[in-house]
């Protein structure tokens, strides 16, 4: 009998059905070993000064680890069957350890897809436990264990129980945090734009007036505008110049890790946690017409490499189904990686182009057949002709302005055919060189810049990736772990950092700017990289570390101030009997028992602002002259999350409120009940809200128009946006977009 050990009883499962009665196949549940739960679990050699670390088989591990030597006793052969990667390579060492066998004796099959083939392929071709990927795994490890086994008391100390740091978590939340500092410190910047349509119904853009090229925000105020329309509006145009020229659109690459993640949370909704359990699911194996079989390859990747017989049998199903002219001359390939790039995996891609998605639907689930028909189209349309366009420039001149009109034909959809596209051709009328022009309608219209959007869980992936912080296995815990220890919220696919998340990154900055320095954490994940490839002396990059990294938190036991977030109350929790303490959360300040996680009492606070007792600071308000129009009580100057702002002094019996200082109005009136429209900041950004806030609760991120809605059964007004780089009116209910010119 031989024995195969992987890690997930589903995969077992699944290569169980391929090789019968001579093979057993059991899983070891993931890691079997690992650093003891309730210490630090390292300790330092005095003489060589290297770091050992203590692995332990965890208690409710005991039986699988029992039942994998009885097994093994009885086994001619056994093999390591763990995932292809750094992880996969050092659970099957931990297995061979745990077993008492010699892990480089040992032969290690891999395989990145399961199906019969590659299982039958990979027994046929073992190797031995790479122990270069082994210890730059335990490097990682090790380094995570020394940063959140130390920080994390300290920050809990400083600040509040409960929190925690990480090497990548860290330097992650910083990011977020950054942003939000961004999108606090913007000031709009008013703009305006021309808004011109030549007949017949030609939309076109001012882009230059007299000698001066016209960008976005060359046109600053409304006296410029009136100026200029003035100036276009006694002028005669015709046509300058034409040219028509083609342009291919190239198609996408097939997924790895991350533009899955990001793909499936911009098209599907789903979050990077969720991705990956669907997609283990489908790598693990599914139903299909011809039995369990994984119907992916591996789904934790960086690479773009795709197999030579996998393309092959990708552009014989092209050929089959579109035609050839959608088969490019040669196959397609894709070598660039991600930055830090590792383990030569495949991309991800179908293991059997026969399973369709139209097939799939029968044996999947929905959540499964969704993820499946995104990888399974995306791995066709990577070996398929690129879409070619037809782009049109056309220039109106006059004696002071130049105008440009384009248009676009799609003239061969390509990879389109299988992907799709939200691109409509935009066509415009024959015209002849030095045609005369009539201009139709034109009208000035302002406009404000906007702060940049905060991430949703996508742009924060793609921005990982971009700066090397992190693998394709990390992201998605990376962020479950941000919101487990609330740093971050996750509002409508916005994250938001909370107040704590402030404050530990201020401590970090300033007391380890290391561990929050994107540089500093994207250089270590290349040291891993290189210990992994080349065989880098692990041991003097953990010592290095670990040396540094302590006289910092010595330090900071005795120089960080404490920045405490919780107050002592002096009373009791009514469950429990622990301390009860004020705590200042998203939405201001709370009461709750200092024996969280484990009691989770809590109370509201006596007043908006969150005085409880003596210990609990009243924020200091300014009177005015201003009267409440709800109660004529004095309003006065308070400070909220997003700056000053004017409430009734009466509250809470009134909490009538108010924007404090110049508020800038619409245009129009308020579409649901006609008062004003003033634009306001909250934690999400910048939108337009209505005076009579909260009996009209209507709000619009982009400033709404008196145009309405043309799409059948939706009564909303149209606001003006840019899309792609182009103005378009887009409804404030359905979001439904419309060129300009057919508005």
């Amino acid at each position: 009998m031989n024995l195969i050990i992987v890690e997930s009883p589903a995969k077992a499962r699944t290569i169980k059905n391929f090789l019968g009665k001579g093979y057993e196949v059991i899983a070891s549940k993931g890691h079997i070993r690992d650093l003891p739960k309730s210490r630090f679990g390292i300790a330092i050699d005095e003489e060589t000064k290297e770091l050992v670390p203590t692995y332990s088989v965890a208690k409710e591990n005991a039986p699988t680890v029992k039942q994998i030597k009885e097994l093994a006793k009885k086994a001619d052969i056994i093999y390591i069957a763990t995932d292809e990667d750094r992880e996969g390579e050092a659970i099957g060492w931990h297995i061979a350890h745990a077993i008492k066998k010699v892990p480089e004796e040992l032969p290690r099959i891999v395989f990145h897809e399961i199906t019969k083939t590659a299982i039958t392929h990979a027994i046929e071709n073992p190797r031995s436990i790479n122990m270069d990927q082994v210890n730059a795994q335990q490097t990682r490890r090790l380094l995570d264990r020394i940063v959140g086994y130390k920080l994390s008391p300290l920050l809990a100390s400083k600040i509040q129980k409960g929190l925690s740091g990480g090497r990548v978590q860290s330097s992650t939340l910083k990011i977020i945090v950054d942003r939000e500092r961004e999108i606090n410190a913007f000031i709009p910047v008013e703009y305006w734009s021309i808004d011109t349509i030549f007949d017949p119904n030609i939309d076109a853009n001012l882009v230059k007036y007299r000698t001066e090229k016209i960008t976005k925000l060359s046109i600053k105020n409304e006296t410029q505008a009136k100026e200029i329309v003035t100036t276009v509006k006694s002028e005669s145009f015709k046509v300058a110049s034409i040219e028509t020229k083609q342009r291919k659109t190239s198609t996408p690459p097939p997924f790895m890790t991350s533009t899955l993640q990001q793909t499936a949370s911009s098209k599907l909704g789903m979050s990077p946690k969720k991705t990956m359990m669907v997609a283990q699911s489908l790598y693990e194996g599914v139903k299909t017409p011809s039995g369990t079989s994984g119907v992916i390859t591996y789904m934790r990747t960086d690479s773009l490499n795709m197999a030579a017989e996998a393309v092959e049998a990708a552009r014989e199903k092209i050929l089959n189904t579109y035609g050839e002219k959608y088969i490019p001359e040669s196959p397609k390939s894709y070598l660039k990686k991600s930055k830090g790039a590792q383990e030569a995996h495949e991309a991800i891609r179908p293991t059997m182009l026969d399973f369709t998605p139209e097939i799939a639907a029968g044996y999947l689930k929905p959540d499964e057949l969704k993820l499946y028909r995104l990888i399974y189209t995306r791995f066709l349309a990577c070996q398929m002709m690129d879409a070619l366009f037809e782009q049109q420039a056309i220039i109106f001149r006059s004696e002071s302005a130049d105008y440009k009109a384009n248009g676009r034909r799609l003239m061969f959809d390509g990879f389109y055919r299988v992907l799709g596209t939200e691109d409509k051709d935009k066509l415009l009328p024959t015209l002849k060189q030095d045609q005369p022009m009539n201009i139709n309608s034109i009208k000035p219209t302002q406009h404000f810049t906007e702060p940049p959007p905060h991430y949703s869980e996508a742009s924060l992936i793609k921005q990982l990736e971009a700066e090397g912080i992190g693998r394709p296995s990390t992201y998605a815990p990376t962020i479950s772990t941000l919101q487990a220890r609330h740093y971050i919220d996750i509002e409508k696919r916005q994250i938001i950092p909370t107040k704590v998340a402030f404050t530990v990154i201020e401590l970090l900055e300033k007391h380890f700017a290391d561990i929050v320095d994107a540089k500093f954490t994207a250089t270590m994940e290349e040291t891993l990289d290189k210990i992994a490839d080349e065989g880098h002396e692990w041991q003097k990059i953990l010592s290095d570390f670990y040396i540094d990294f302590m006289k910092k938190i010595e330090a900071g036991k005795e120089n960080i101030v404490s920045l405490k977030l919780a107050k002592p109350l002096g009373r009791n929790c009514p469950e429990c009997g622990s301390e009860l303490l004020l705590r200042s959360g998203r939405y201001g300040n709370f009461i709750a028992c200092s024996g969280f996680p484990k009691c989770k009492y809590t109370e509201q606070v006596a007043s908006e602002e969150g005085e409880e007792g003596e210990n609990a600071q009243a924020p200091r308000t300014e009177k005015t002259d201003e009267i409440c129009d709800k109660c004529g009580s004095a309003m006065v100057i308070k400070n909220g999350r997003n700056g000053k702002f004017l409430a009734c002094s009466a509250y809470p019996k009134c909490k009538n409120t108010k924007p404090y200082g110049d508020v800038k109005e619409a245009a129009v009136p308020c579409p649901e009940c006609g008062g004003k429209l003033h634009y306001k900041q909250s934690k999400r950004g910048a939108f337009w809200g209505c005076e009579n806030y909260p009996t009209c609760k209507f709000i619009s991120k982009f400033e709404p128009t008196d145009k309405k809605c043309t799409k059948e059964g939706c009564d909303g007004v149209l606001a003006m946006r840019t899309y792609r780089g182009k103005e378009v009116y887009e409804c404030v209910k359905c979001k439904e977009r419309t060129p300009v010119e057919e508005a």
